[in-house]
């Protein structure tokens, strides 16, 4: 179902890696052509024209197209499974990325998002896998420079579009950025920037059947640049997962 086989990591500025062939070719056809429709999602203009379907946007229809579609619903429960996450930290391990996660208890079909005190008492971190269906408008979509959340600890960008659905000279890259200004390096918190603010250090493109994989650090910086598509009907489709800490 799921592979980490074909995986190239860059460390620097941080490490991020692309998993080329990650899924298998069946099942990836079969998840495009039954990617969710577009009015399931709620619109974030906030974010850069994106689409969200998630735990925590329209999350009633989130869990209603979960349930209904079987091949979805299937990876999802896999994604959220202490294989799926056990399986993301060794091959980061493996590859020289050692989060120091010693103790830990898999919570990811806990509601809530609040760690159990007991946890935080003796030590032990609770890790949940989340999962979220975006979208991005072809038509000027974007994302702002930024390093994400301090509670996430990992991030997965699944490209979820088969040949000829997107033409890559609209853009559509995971870029690694840097801040032009050093002082501004610095950004455990995930303050956002302009993007003529920050230099663009290398593109990754969007293809079918691949994830970028990056970890959270003060210094994760990325973006997608504002997209170049003539119509507003051509949509970035994406499947987004964390692994990410509880609350404490």
């Amino acid at each position: 179902m799921f592979s980490y086989d074909h995986v190239e990591f860059e460390y620097e500025p941080y490490p991020i890696g692309l998993i080329r062939e990650v899924l298998e070719p069946g099942l990836y056809g079969a998840l495009c052509s039954s990617y969710p429709p577009l009015e399931l999602f709620k619109y974030k203009p906030e974010l850069g024209n994106k689409y969200s379907l998630s735990e925590l946007n329209n999350a009633a229809e989130y869990r209603r197209f979960l349930k209904e579609n079987a091949t979805w619903g299937e990876f999802h429960e896999y994604i959220k499974s202490k294989d799926f996450i056990e399986r993301t930290l060794s091959m980061l391990k493996t590859n020289f990325i050692d989060l120091g996660v010693k103790k830990y208890r898999i919570v990811s079909k806990r509601r809530g998002s609040r760690a159990n005190p007991l946890s935080t008492l003796f030590g032990i971190s609770e890790l949940s896998a989340r999962f979220e269906f975006s979208m991005m408008n072809g038509k000027g979509g974007n994302i702002r420079p930024h390093t994400d959340i301090r509670r996430k600890l990992v991030t997965l960008v699944f490209s979820m579009y088969q040949p000829g659905e997107w033409n890559p000279a609209w853009g559509g890259s995971t870029a690694i950025v840097w801040p032009k200004d050093k002082r501004k390096i610095y950004n455990e918190i995930s303050r956002s920037l302009p993007f003529e603010e920050v230099n663009v250090i290398k593109d990754f493109e969007f293809n079918p059947n691949q994830a970028l994989i990056f970890v959270k650090t003060f210094n994760s910086w990325h973006a997608v640049e504002p997209m170049t598509s003539p119509t507003e009907a051509a949509l970035r489709k994406t499947l987004t997962v964390n692994i990410e800490t509880r609350k404490t």
